[in-house]
């Protein structure tokens, strides 16, 4: 992959204000966030608020990685919240993960969802338009899968495609911000308020839910379908290409990725947690 294009800009009176506001809201520590949601599953709405509030930069830090000159920051925030509030609805306090693990995804994911509708910087011919956006469906479907960001090769494996190609479409318009940008005057740094670095509880959130998928696998997929879904995802060991795979199983790629396609459709409507966290489109 090529270098990505580092875009600095000045932040705003309105979000120097709302960066400022949640400074005020402590982080929390593993044990108050299970109490947390403890109390959340009693119907506590002040737990609910409060779970909310304490992650809220962890919400500015996700939509800096997403920003983009012709969008406002506050609007990307805005998708983040909602993204955070479906991560409190949804979390497990006994499952050990830590919070801002598990709502990470849901930020990001709502975060993409609105760049999607909202954004079209670039003028492309139709294909090219239609394949970027197959490119971006693919890309969200893999990091939800693999809990990480997939490579180009693996994008284009998925959809079938030359992984230059891929690199080219996905090059187009990249662009990343700073963490060091600075908000007005430079009085106050993005810094001072987004946690950072990565979070030490990502293994175990990738291992949890690791064992919530081999579980649904066993439980509602054929022995054909289960090799190919393994395999593929790399849950039991190597990844497979589906060429690797369709010479190992003695069929087609073609028929391979049907299986794939079949055992991700059944997958889908038997999941709960799974489906939600990992499988969800």
């Amino acid at each position: 992959m090529s270098r990505k294009r580092v875009v600095k800009y000045s932040v705003g009176r309105e979000e120097t204000a709302y960066l400022r506001e949640i400074k005020r809201y402590k982080l929390l520590s593993p044990e108050e966030e299970r109490e947390l949601g403890k109390r959340i599953r009693r119907g506590d709405p002040v737990a609910r608020e409060r779970l909310i509030t304490a992650n809220l930069r962890l919400v500015v830090k996700i939509a800096l990685q997403f920003s983009v000159p012709d969008i406002p920051l506050l609007d990307l925030i805005q998708e983040g919240n909602i993204g955070l509030i479906r991560a409190v609805e949804k979390f497990d306090y006994r499952r050990n993960i830590r919070f801002s693990t598990y709502a990470a995804w849901w930020i990001r994911q709502a975060i993409h969802r609105a760049l999607m509708n909202k954004r079209r910087p670039i003028r492309l011919p139709n294909r090219k338009e239609d394949v970027l956006r197959k490119i971006e469906k693919a890309r969200r479907l893999l990091e939800q899968r693999l809990m990480r960001e997939p490579s180009t090769e693996e994008i284009a494996d998925l959809l079938g495609m030359e992984s230059e190609e891929v690199e080219e479409l996905i090059n187009l318009g990249q662009e990343v911000v700073s963490l060091e940008t600075q908000i007005n005057d430079g009085s106050m740094d993005l810094h001072d308020v987004c946690p950072g670095g990565a979070s030490p509880e990502e293994e175990v959130c990738r291992k949890a839910c690791r064992e919530d998928t081999l579980t649904l696998i066993q439980r509602t997929l054929d022995s054909r379908e289960s090799e190919v879904v393994l395999h593929r995802y790399a849950l039991t060991g190597p990844r497979y290409t589906l060429k690797t795979l369709s010479e190992q199983m003695g069929i087609s790629p073609e028929t391979v990725r049907q299986i794939e396609i079949r055992a991700l459709r059944k997958l889908r409507e038997r999941a709960e947690v799974v489906g939600d966290y990992v499988l969800s489109r």
